[in-house]
């Protein structure tokens, strides 16, 4: 039986509705993400097919055009009061024992508060009619806002139409669109590589996208809702509390805050404040305080309101995260890759719970870009755990006394030449060099601050994992000529470390006892350890997993590195250009020769054996105007890369899906020797390391038997560390991560296990103790 359109399109328009509820709403996604971008298509294709069909409910129906004139004003019918604050944990008993005093009778400390984060965005309306949005608007001063709805209708987790039923006719939903961390720096940082202003903070970044007059501008832009409230309801009711109210509102389809919990007394409120303090730093998005609420509606209409504010809720604040200061002067740190690095020295301020006196300047196009002179006054911004960092300077504060900043011509530590490093742009057409933003000190290891940094990094837990080589230790090694090298460890002696202040006998034995047991290393460690550029854990772990040996890694050539998960060109020659770098060679070489012996399998994966994706080596290529999709039937085409090199120009001719100008470039870069020959050594270094196409995957290779599986450690272990437990997870297959949300698939929960466990007993995800672990380790092959 055939489907007619209409049919079709409301089926299309319900699966996407679920779909976005389950993926923002409820954080569950049910199908993956080009399976939704299928539904989607197919949708907008009909409704071009029938646009007398299109409903402004519909999910392609976002993005709507430019409002003429600007905003126009909109009359909140019930005002959006703002809260008072409380600042102390005295002013919130404040609040409550108010509380006691104007309701005769009230046993405070039974009272139930609902309570939830304070989101650092800006506060909005929303109102439904029959179900459907029809008016987005600011709160403004609170009585008059502006109508942002075609705005509003751009951010993906405000629904169009409200899920189920039993809404009310007419119905007033209130929240905060805000920016998540992640997104406000990923904007951030393509403002910056388009040369153009950034933004201070999410909030900013929230409240200058939402006031867009141009929506297709909005709909860029990574911003999300949350509700919080209501307002006006008509033609039904609501819940009699507040946090029931808020759980309905998640029924009908509109996200709210997945931290929102009920408590009692004053004492519930303060536990909360200091839950949510511990919390705040690892959370997707920022927060500025805690906002509690009596739950009972009866109660907060016999509260009432006093001016501009409810009796019912206050909003606790947490420490400021931005102040002003003054800059006094900018000094410069030398890194272990010797990378020379702006620190601000501030006049100190409290900021962020913490008194202030340094702040990162990331690097000298960062202080041209903020304009920042010594002797300025500038807004620092401290989030958690997070290094303060200057965002703006306070130009109206500027006298005509401050002092430009100036890179130094020589290293601060050891007097070599400091250089900018160039930066190589590899694709459309060749390769385009520039300018970087980062100065280098050209003196390597003979640097004190670079070997310092190189050999605390190399000793360190997660690289060589050399137990009492401290920062104070190898402070003493350099200084006294002792170690000049990662290297020179191996070539210690007890009576070299009786020279160090503070060692005797026994802990001179210890340590040479834990250089020698580091000679026995794990690959991935032991690359990890080196320090390459860009080279962190992952990407170390995919070295060695995939190419097996140290050789392989060794003379592995870009583009064969590029083939491998989740390395880029630009990584693959930093690791490329760093194996083939005379120093660094000797240096391995030296490790090597002090029998330093990382354990490798020698063989390259059996996953890529035979599964090179020929199309990314293509398009890894940076041949200009052939992209991925052309790569694609590039490689479907020709099969192999020796049948590409032997095309002749009616060969790529006949290729379809590349237009007319990739053919041509294609077959110039062809007809190059240098290049030819460079593909041939391509080719022939894949074969040898068995990761060519032409064969198909052994049907007998199976997937990791925890591939696809994210899992979570927390609380104490005995029989092995949470590393080492890390470690065997990730030979399993498994991504270990360090929160918990819905997309986990199991929790292992040693002693004392916290939060993390409370979540994940309250999404029904799989726990597991530290013997259970074990026991699923010993087998699959990865016991103790």
């Amino acid at each position: 039986m055939t489907t007619s359109a209409p049919e079709r399109i409301k089926a299309l328009r319900e699966q996407i509705d679920n779909h976005n509820y389950r993926y923002y709403v409820l954080d569950e996604p049910s199908i993956p993400d080009a399976e939704y971008d299928r539904i989607f298509r197919e949708l907008k294709q009909l409704e071009e097919e029938n646009p007398e069909l299109v409903t402004p409910d519909s999910p392609t129906q976002r993005v709507g055009a430019k409002p003429e004139g600007g905003f126009a004003e909109v009359q909140h019918e019930l005002p959006m009061l703002s809260l008072d604050n409380a600042f102390s944990e005295e002013e919130l008993r404040g609040f409550v024992r108010r509380i006691g005093d104007r309701v005769k009778g009230l046993d405070t400390a039974a009272l139930a508060f609902a309570c939830e984060p304070k989101l650092d965005g800006l506060a909005i309306s929303l109102v439904y009619e029959n179900g459907v949005l029809v008016r987005g608007a600011t709160r403004g001063d609170g009585y008059t806002g502006e109508d942002i709805t075609l705005n509003v209708r751009t951010i993906a987790n405000v629904p169009l139409k409200l899920r189920g039923s039993g809404w009310p006719e007419r119905l007033e939903v209130r929240g905060e669109v805000y920016m998540p961390k992640a997104g406000f720096e990923a904007l951030n940082e393509r403002a910056r590589a388009r040369d153009e202003k950034t933004f201070v903070n999410p909030r900013n970044a929230a409240a200058g996208s939402l006031r867009q007059l141009d929506p297709k501008i909005t709909a860029q832009r990574p911003l999300e809702f949350c509700s919080y409230s209501t307002g006006i309801v008509d033609g039904g009711e609501l819940p009699d509390s507040h946090s029931e109210t808020l759980h309905q509102l998640r029924e009908w389809g509109l996200k709210i805050n997945p931290e929102m919990r009920v408590v009692t007394g004053a004492d519930g409120c303060l536990e909360y404040y200091r839950d949510m303090e511990q919390k705040r730093a690892g959370l997707a998005y920022d927060i500025d305080g805690l906002v509690f609420k009596v739950d009972s509606r009866e109660i907060q209409q016999a509260l009432g309101f006093v001016a501009r504010a409810p009796r019912w809720a206050i909003a606790h604040k947490f420490p400021a995260q931005e102040e002003i200061t003054r800059l006094n002067d900018v000094e410069f740190q030398v890194g272990r890759t010797g990378a020379v690095t702006p620190v601000a020295r501030l006049e100190p301020v409290f900021v962020g719970g913490v008194t202030v006196s340094n702040a990162t300047l990331h690097n000298m196009d960062e202080i041209a870009r903020l304009d920042v002179k010594i002797g300025d006054h500038v807004m620092v911004r401290r989030a958690g755990d997070v290094i303060p960092q200057i965002v703006k300077v306070v130009t109206e504060k500027r006298t005509g006394d401050e002092s430009p900043v100036h890179i130094p011509s020589q290293c601060p530590v050891c007097g070599s030449d400091i250089e900018r490093t160039q930066l190589v742009k590899r694709g459309k057409g060749g390769e385009q060099v520039s300018e970087g933003a980062i100065y280098r000190c050209v003196g390597r290891l003979s640097c004190e601050a670079q070997l310092k940094q190189a050999l605390f990094h190399f000793g360190s837990r997660k690289a060589m994992d050399i137990d009492g080589l401290g920062d104070k230790n190898i402070e003493q090694l350099v200084d006294l000529e002792l170690v000049r090298s990662p290297a020179d460890l191996y070539r210690l002696s007890t009576r070299d470390l009786l020279r160090l202040e503070g060692f005797a006998e026994l802990s001179s034995e210890n340590l040479i006892a834990a250089i020698d047991q580091s000679r026995q290393v794990n690959l991935e460690r032991f690359i990890y350890a080196l320090g390459i550029p860009e080279v962190g854990e992952e990407t170390a772990r995919t070295l060695a997993s995939s190419l097996g040996s140290l050789a392989n890694v060794r003379r592995a050539l870009p583009e064969v590195l590029a083939t491998l998960k989740d390395i880029g060109l630009t990584v693959a020659y930093e690791i490329h250009n760093f194996m083939q770098d005379s120093h660094n060679q000797k240096v391995i070489d030296d490790l090597l020769s002090l029998e330093v012996q990382p354990k490798e399998s020698g063989q390259v994966s059996p996953a890529l054996t035979g599964s090179v994706a020929f199309g990314d080596l293509i398009n890894s290529l940076g041949i200009f105007k052939v992209g991925k999709k052309g790569a694609d039937n590039l490689a479907a085409h020709f099969g192999t890369l020796s049948a590409l090199l032997e095309a002749n120009e009616a060969q790529i001719a006949a290729v379809t899906g590349l237009n007319s100008q990739a053919k041509r470039n294609l077959f110039e870069y062809l007809q190059s020797e240098a290049h030819r020959h460079r593909l041939s050594a391509i080719e022939q270094q894949l074969r040898e390391f068995g990761m060519h196409w032409e064969c198909q995957p052994e049907e007998s290779l199976q997937s990791l038997p925890l591939e696809g599986e994210t899992w979570v450690l927390t609380g104490a272990m005995e029989a092995l560390t949470r590393d080492e437990a890390k470690v065997r997870l990730q030979a399993l297959g498994a991504k270990v991560a360090g929160s918990v949300s819905a997309k986990t698939s199991a929790l292992v929960a040693g002693e004392k296990a916290g939060s993390k466990l409370a979540k994940a007993e309250q999404l029904g995800i799989r726990v597991l103790n530290e013997a259970q672990l074990i026991e699923l380790l010993e087998a699959e092959g990865q016991g103790l």
